[in-house]
């Protein structure tokens, strides 16, 4: 297995303690400089953008129950830039760019091809750039960047819609970071027909807004331009490896028609969908990529391990198990408003939980040795000495157990 880390750098309150930004940052730069000397591979951020706390005054507040904020982490570059002058061999991930808002696919292209170009001037530099991109998770965030229904007959498609306009942001973004000259005539059309829906119901409805029953409605496009070529054009591409952040199959393969793009999955899909994914990239994976590795989808995976002094087995094992079930009903209590004991015990059963030995052995039973994991220890927690000491035990005890399990 590989073993990556997940940081969300998210400041809410935990056991009614609210750490300043400062602190924040100053927390997430100590743990991955340790990861670093951990031997962790890569360092994954969480991006966030604009306030939902000050977004929770608004007439449809997405997580009204949340105190502070989901993340702080505004710019994946900025960050990657002093993570890698304060390291030294771990790699940076974006988990995930939103590439629609701020400027939209161009901008965030033009962005990661100046940032690339810098980072690659020492010609010795090996240390990639993993970007993970969607069309991030909430669309207050996008609607402030104008990424809104325009008419009745979108307003109608919107829950199908968005994922259309994501669809032409990734063409246009993988195109130009490929070297393309594009104009938005030679991107694909966005059209909408019954299939794209999940009810006779919900498409009849955007049949009403355009005004009959087309068996197919087209879709102005969002990005409309002339001929256009991002600079710098001479970058090291071998530096950029792209993830997208998307379940749709059908866009997992489409993407693949321009570069080599891996594909985010989430610890909780089920195992029958993860195999499904990994048989269809096989066939679909970009051909520059080379064959299809098992490591190309990273698994997401909390991790909450008690390997504290002066406790005994059984004692690290329950101390793990109440961390974990405080963290995790703090989490949904946050989103939701209200305690699911079911959501709490789903969550459990899916992440990593107890004293060094009960932790190898779930991942050698939930996970294939070729899997590549992304650990994710900061979550719900402030105290950055035991999420370090955490950090170091999953490396110093877990790790050669998982080899010495794998091996048998």
């Amino acid at each position: 297995m590989l073993y990556d880390i997940f940081f969300s750098v998210s400041q809410t309150p935990v056991a009614g303690y609210m750490p300043s930004e400062a602190e924040m940052f100053a927390n997430f730069f100590a743990q991955v400089q340790a990861a670093d000397a951990m031997g962790y591979e890569t360092a994954w951020l969480a991006e966030s953008h604009l306030s939902s706390e000050v977004q929770k005054t608004n007439k449809k507040p997405v997580i009204p129950h949340w105190q502070g904020e989901v993340g702080l982490n505004v710019d994946m570059l900025q960050m990657a830039q002093r993570i890698f002058a304060c390291t030294k061999n771990i790699e940076v991930g974006s988990a995930v760019m939103n590439i629609v808002c701020n400027g939209g696919p161009i901008a965030a292209a033009e962005r990661i091809a100046y940032f690339l170009a810098l980072h690659g001037m020492n010609p010795e530099e090996k240390r990639r750039l993993h970007v993970g991109f969607s069309a991030g998770r909430f669309d207050f965030m996008n609607r402030a960047s104008g990424i809104l229904a325009r008419n009745t007959v979108e307003e109608a498609a919107w829950p199908a819609l968005k994922g259309k306009v994501f669809r032409e942001a990734c063409e246009i973004f993988l195109r130009l970071l490929a070297g393309e000259t594009i104009n938005s005539k030679m991107t694909a059309e966005t059209t909408l027909r019954r299939q794209d829906f999940r009810s006779d119901e919900d498409w009849q409805r955007v049949c009403d807004a355009a005004g009959g029953n087309p068996d197919l409605i087209s879709i102005p496009k969002r990005w409309v331009f002339e001929n256009i070529k991002i600079i710098p054009q001479d970058w090291r591409r071998d530096l950029l490896s792209p993830i997208i952040g998307s379940h749709e199959p059908r866009l997992q393969e489409d993407v693949n028609q321009w570069w080599p793009v891996k594909v985010f999955n989430l610890s909780i899909t089920r195992a029958d969908i993860i195999e499904q994914t990994h048989e269809r990239m096989c066939k679909a994976f970009h051909q520059d990529g080379g064959p299809w590795q098992r490591e190309y989808m990273p698994r997401t995976v909390f991790v909450f391990i008690n390997e504290e002094e002066g406790l005994s087995a059984e004692e690290k094992r329950q101390a793990a198990h109440a961390e974990a079930k405080a963290a995790l009903g703090a989490y949904w209590t946050a989103l939701e408003g209200t305690l699911d004991p079911a959501k709490v015990e789903k969550a459990a059963d899916n992440a990593l939980i107890g004293n060094a030995e009960d932790i190898a052995a779930q991942a050698c039973e939930r996970f294939h040795g070729d899997d590549r994991l992304m650990l994710w220890f900061d979550f719900f927690n402030h105290d950055s000495h035991r999420v370090i000491r955490n950090m170091d035990a999953f490396m110093q005890k877990v790790k050669p157990r998982i080899e010495e399990l794998l091996t048998r």
